[in-house]
């Protein structure tokens, strides 16, 4: 006497009944024809490809403005302390506010305000550019601290600071200058 097969419970072929007659299968609907179709799982609002489009823009815009807004941030500070520098020698640390060399360390802080103002518009290497606008801002940041503390005017600064910070990992801007 032989004794049958032994098979183990992976091994074991199952097979799925079709649905009994008149009830449809597990997650399916009747359609209109009597047929089955299958139940949408999460509907998508009516304008879903709206709020799509206007997510991909966003992201893909964003960095840019970001760049453009700094750029014009720094080009409204780098221009008054160009045309009035004398109202800005206040802020040059351990230097006399009377002196010359506050004028001339004044004029060259706006210079490179400018410049890294128009670098940024116009989209002359951004990353190179945000982190020279960090460093800079980072001075300007901890001199206003040391000389008088912290103020509205710091935190504002603090804000730029975070704005060019940012920028430094910004890949795929857009509006830039390539060779």
């Amino acid at each position: 006497m032989t004794n049958p097969p032994k098979t183990s419970p992976q091994r074991v072929a199952t097979r799925t009944l079709p649905p009994a007659a008149g009830r449809p299968a597990a997650g399916r609907r009747p359609s209109a024809a009597g047929g089955s179709a299958p139940r949408p799982r999460n509907p998508a609002p009516p304008n879903a490809h709206l709020v799509r489009d206007l997510d991909a823009a966003v992201r893909s815009w964003s960095p840019t403005a970001a760049r453009i807004l700094l750029g014009l941030v720094l080009g409204w500070f780098g221009y008054h302390e160009l045309v009035a520098p004398g109202l800005w020698t206040g802020y040059v640390p351990i230097v006399a506010t009377t002196s010359s060399l506050a004028k001339v360390l004044v004029l060259g802080h706006g210079w490179v305000l400018s410049l890294l103002a128009v670098a940024f518009v116009i989209g002359i290497a951004p990353r190179l550019s945000a982190a020279i606008a960090s460093l800079l801002l980072l001075e300007i940041v901890v001199s206003l601290t040391v000389s008088a503390g912290l103020s509205d005017l710091v935190l504002r600064d603090v804000g730029v600071l975070g704005l060019a910070v940012s920028l430094l990992g910004g890949k795929g801007q857009r509006l830039v200058l390539r060779r």
